[in-house]
């Protein structure tokens, strides 16, 4: 070996030497997003990252013992072992850090005026609650964290500290994934996903422990569950053992079950740990005990994103039509409708019911084979019609005093001349709002709520209530979507995606997927002068259209499609 190579030899040694050095004394995690290594152990993500915080350092300052304690929230391995350590054994003991974690964009620790006592403020990005239900914040939503220290054989310890951690950003999204659970209709033919948040690694037991916790606030009252009320775990886990979850749940509970129930409880914990690929099947059990779980053939599995017809109603020519195939066709036995100038058509997915909206938007008229069509409700202006699975139509628009109304009728199945069933909504959460678009899910149970207040649009999806009969009776508080616009009109794409827009004739159009499993929405190509927009079975499912005639989406662009019809809707 020459002396040079010799040289290069022992200066590789050093650098790699200093390395190791460095790595192994390294205490710091970057706010940006800490280094972390793959667990092999964990079920469900087996890929999930674990990060290794740093302990206490001796000496370090209140502010620093402060930020890092926060910053050791994302080690969650051992029951927060090393945040722990940054409190004195009481606050050690009684902390509870699952009961809630504040994303936040920006964080910083201020003192107050009282010894000993800082504030860790927060610029909140969304909030997650002990049952994995995320809260949206907008921008410079502060929110202060109370924090009192005191010493301890002379280093500064967290002695009161509220429940839950903080973490950053882009740190959660690293911990953190959203994962459906899921739900019923009413009716329990359908599977109605209820998207929460939880760490990686502990996803099969959070899961759970949230299904029997029940819905989140926004679907109570409209969906239901196979799980009795008051029925528990019967221990603080759920070991999955050869590709079986192991449900433990409360005996006397589950026992009082009939046959069907338990079926639907298993069906309903199958679809809920699809996302988690070690789990083959799921085993319910009593207390330890296996349980026979005997399919007779008398329930059927919920169907999971229903899926539209590939057909859309459109105008043409003021007519009615049905656009498929690139082509357009005369909707069967339906008597002509161009006396009334038809805008914003909508077709019942379960029937040969359709409705539409006349050219000022200021009536909405339904028409059913055989009969002519007949004026519903006559307002100032008026949504967009959209049909559910059990052949409402609905609208919204204002009411005679001027507040905000959300409407329903029932077309299907009513003689010509007789009172249609109706019904008329006024949730106080859209007092003082203009309605942009009301949109019902594929599933009959959620809504699609665009509305407008001072120049300001929210995206909201709200649950439906109802009675016995499926008669409408309330609109649950909803939950907000993040926007990047202030779109006018927005459809379905699946059960837990959106598409937005805000239409123009003027300029380009930068359509918005929104999602339930993201905090932020994902911009589609823009395209000049779009004006309507219709959504099928996903999101290559997108179609729009402007003067120029309808594009359907593809890829990162648009792919021209017919010219000629206009205001294109799915079923529903």
């Amino acid at each position: 070996m020459t002396g040079r190579s010799r040289g290069a030899t022992r200066l590789a040694a050093i650098i790699l030497a200093m390395l190791l050095a460095v790595l192994a004394g390294c205490a710091r995690i970057p706010t940006a997003g800490p280094v972390g290594k793959s667990s092999e152990g964990s079920a469900g993500n087996l890929s999930a990252p674990v990060f290794l915080p740093a302990a206490p350092q001796p000496g370090a300052s209140p502010e620093t013992i402060i930020d890092y304690f926060y910053r050791a929230g994302s080690g969650y391995e051992d029951d927060y072992a090393v945040a722990r350590q940054y409190l004195t054994q009481a606050s050690s003991v009684s902390w509870k850090p699952d009961q809630r974690a504040l994303v936040y964009r920006e964080a910083r620790v201020v003192a107050t005026e009282t010894e000993n006592v800082y504030n860790y403020e927060l610029d909140v990005s969304y909030t997650v609650n002990a049952d994995g239900i995320a809260t949206q914040s907008p921008e410079g939503t502060v929110e202060k964290i109370p924090v009192t220290l005191t010493q301890v054989d002379g280093e500064w310890r967290i002695s009161a500290i509220p429940d839950g951690t903080a973490i950053a950003e882009e740190t959660f999204k690293v911990i953190y994934g959203a994962f459906p659970i899921y739900f019923y209709d009413p009716t329990f033919t359908f599977a109605v996903p209820d998207v929460r948040w939880f760490i990686r690694n502990k996803t099969v037991k959070a899961m759970t422990s949230a299904l029997l916790a029940g819905p989140a606030p926004y679907l109570r009252g409209a969906v239901a569950s196979a799980f009795p009320s008051g029925i528990k775990l019967a221990r603080e886990s759920v070991p999955v053992v050869s590709g079986a979850a192991q449900v433990d749940l409360s005996a006397k509970e589950l026992t009082e079950t009939s046959p069907e129930d338990r079926l639907r409880m298993q069906m309903q914990l199958t679809l809920t740990f699809r996302s988690q690929p070690d789990v083959v099947n799921v085993e319910l059990r009593a207390n330890q005990d296996l349980v026979r779980v005997e399919d007779t053939g008398a329930v059927l599995p919920p169907v999971q994103d229903k899926s539209v017809p590939s057909r859309q109603i459109a105008i043409s020519g003021n007519e009615l039509v049905r656009y498929e195939n690139n082509r357009i066709s005369p909707l069967p036995d339906m008597q002509s409708v161009s006396a009334l100038g038809p805008r914003f058509p909508a077709e019942s997915p379960v029937s040969q019911s359709t409705a539409f909206l006349n050219e000022g938007r200021t009536t909405l008229y339904s028409i059913v084979p055989g009969q002519p069509a007949r004026a519903l409700t006559t307002r100032s202006t008026l949504t967009r019609p959209s049909f559910s699975l059990n052949d409402w139509v609905w609208t919204a628009g204002p009411g005679a005093a001027g507040e905000t109304e959300v409407v329903a009728f029932r077309p299907a199945g009513v003689a010509e001349g007789a009172a249609l069933p109706s019904v008329s909504l006024s949730p106080a959460w859209l007092a003082g709002r203009t309605v942009k678009e009301f949109r019902i899910s594929r599933e009959g149970v959620r809504a699609l709520v665009i509305s407008e207040q001072n120049g300001v649009t929210r995206v909201q999806v709200a649950g439906i209530i109802r009675a016995a009969d499926g008669t409408p009776r309330e609109l649950t508080a909803p939950v907000t979507l993040v926007t990047g616009s202030n779109p006018d009109q927005g459809v379905w794409v699946n059960d837990t995606t959106v598409a937005v827009m805000k239409s123009s004739t003027a300029s380009n159009v930068t359509p918005e997927i929104l999602s339930l499993t993201s905090g932020a929405p994902q911009q589609l190509a823009p395209w000049p002068g779009l004006l309507s927009l219709s959504g099928g079975n996903g999101p290559d499912e997108i179609f729009a259209q402007s003067a120029e005639g309808i594009f359907q989406r593809l890829g990162n662009g648009w792919s021209p499609q017919i010219k000629g019809p206009t205001e294109m809707s799915f079923p529903g």
